[in-house]
């Protein structure tokens, strides 16, 4: 990952078939995320390919602010990539994503998040960065805790 972002990688004990129906619902995100709380496909968009559209219901940190977030799907190859830029078509922030990868019997699951290299990100960052980070890494890794106890309960 650049400097400007982070991932999280866990091994699920399911295929990635499985794990991919979690990763890519979106509407699902509020099960497992301690700070987007609920999703919603928008613009007539209904599910995962690379130009859907959705929103996040977001509590920042997972105590406030709240706000709405509209995000876009750039990378979906279904059991491999799942991908998606936060902003408006306009003014990209940052991105999300998840990876999934065959291992062994299961699959290994990286979450990761990349800030545009926008200069004022960039200046976000450098001050920051080093807290969001902490904060991002943490949030990922609690959502992929989470997706493994459901997807290995049904698997």
């Amino acid at each position: 990952m650049s400097g400007l972002g982070g991932e999280v990688s866990l091994h699920m004990d399911a295929p990635p078939e499985k794990v991919w129906a979690l990763v890519s619902d979106v509407t699902r995100i509020g099960e497992f995320s301690p700070e987007t709380f609920e999703a919603r496909w928008t613009r007539g968009s209904t599910g995962p390919e690379v130009g859907a559209y959705f929103k996040g219901h977001v509590r920042r940190n997972g105590v406030g602010p709240t706000y709405w977030t509209p995000c876009r799907v750039t990378r979906c190859v279904p059991h491999e990539v799942f991908e998606f830029a936060v902003g408006t078509e306009d003014l990209t922030v940052n991105n999300w994503g998840y990876r999934l990868e065959p291992d062994g019997t299961g699959t290994r699951v990286t979450e990761y998040f990349r800030l545009e290299p926008k200069l004022y990100l960039r200046a976000y960052w450098l001050l920051l960065g080093k807290l969001r980070g902490r904060t991002n890494e943490k949030g990922m890794r609690t959502t992929l805790e989470r997706m493994r106890t459901v997807v290995e309960r049904d698997s």
